[in-house]
């Protein structure tokens, strides 16, 4: 018995030799030392009718056409894909991902978490293959366009020197507890600029580097006075309360932080509200939990965005969904539920952040 092997693109050019020269498909099939089956097969792949001198028609067999027709069968083997099999897993993926900005790793988890919809769908899937879904575009609807990181290619910068001292304490003065995230209240506060020359407002961030909760609210332009009379207005609403939630706040050197006095001072009270530190000149990983924060923000308000366009209610909107969405890094629970807990501890209601 004769034994199967695969043909080869040379063993397809003595083929298309041997069959022009009028051999037949056993003699072809001995020659190379495969199943006559195995050349009966062979020419149908590349079979096509080839015009004569005379214009008139025979049947003949080409190697290249053979040799297309093999190339294109081989990229559809591979394992069977597994959400080919539930169209209505692959919608609600296209939809929480591209829609309600989910991560592929955040919506898997609320899959899995829930056993509603753990029951409704047929197959599932893990955070790779999820992405690897993606990466090969067998989606109708979400594409690496929809995540929400793009992976950049990374320079080495040249840090410029800081031209200006910090207007306050410095953030080697800071305590150790505020490092090590021990202890609740101690946030970071940035802002987030629109489109420029459109937007003459901003937003202000306030990250809490303890749960990750945001505080997040309109400005009307970038002036130190527009930042105090957020916090002047915050201190309005949590009283005596304010010191408790807002221990200490760390902001970068912008002028927007620059009124490092009335930041600092109670509007209500004798003394300091809180404590202001200042990160060093161009070294925005100090400000971690902001720059994360500040990502998230960008998947609903992407960079280019007019600022002044969004209403209040629709930055209450961001802040609401950012202290609600389930993260990885908080062991898949939301900032909103740990800020809630800490709340709750020094008998602080957490409306205002919810």
């Amino acid at each position: 018995m004769t034994k199967y092997r695969r043909l080869t693109k040379y063993d397809r050019l003595v083929i298309e030799a041997y069959y022009t020269a009028g051999y037949s498909q056993t003699d072809i099939a001995d020659l190379l030392g495969v199943h006559r089956s195995t050349i009966c097969r062979e020419l149908r792949k590349g079979m096509y009718e080839h015009l004569n001198t005379n214009y008139t028609t025979r049947k003949a067999y080409s190697s290249n056409l053979a040799q297309d027709y093999t190339d294109f069968q081989a990229t559809s083997k591979g394992k069977e894909l597994k959400i080919a099999d539930d169209y209505d897993l692959a919608s609600f993926l296209e939809e929480k991902i591209a829609h309600d900005k989910y991560s592929p790793d955040a919506v898997l988890h609320l899959i899995r978490n829930d056993s509603e919809l753990s029951s409704r769908f047929k197959v599932s899937i893990s955070t790779t293959t999820l992405y690897r879904y993606i990466d090969k575009g067998l989606f109708l609807n979400l594409t690496n366009k929809d995540l929400p990181h793009a992976h950049k290619k990374r320079y080495r910068r040249v840090r410029p020197v800081q031209k200006r001292r910090s207007a306050g304490t410095s953030i080697e003065r800071r305590p150790d507890d505020v490092l090590s995230r021990s202890c609740f209240g101690a946030w970071e506060m940035d802002t987030v600029k629109g489109a420029r020359g459109k937007s003459k407002g901003c937003l202000l961030v306030l990250t809490e580097r303890k749960t990750r909760a945001e505080f997040t609210v309109k400005l009307p332009d970038q002036k130190a006075a527009s930042v105090v009379a957020v916090l002047d207005e915050l201190e309005n609403i949590l009283r005596e309360d304010f010191s408790k939630v807002f221990r200490s706040i760390t902001v970068d050197n912008g002028v927007e932080f620059s009124d490092f006095e009335n930041m600092q001072r109670s509007k209500i009270f004798s003394g300091n509200r809180t404590s202001i530190y200042y990160c060093h000149a161009y070294c925005s990983s100090e400000r971690g939990s902001n720059e994360n924060a500040n990502r998230l923000i960008r998947r609903h308000a992407p960079k280019g965005t007019d600022l002044d366009r969004l209403s209040h209610e629709d930055v209450k909107e961001i802040q609401r969904w950012i202290n609600r969405y389930p993260r990885k890094l908080l062991g898949y629970r939301s900032a909103g539920q740990l800020l809630q807990e800490e709340m709750m501890a020094i008998g602080v209601p957490a409306e205002i952040f919810l």
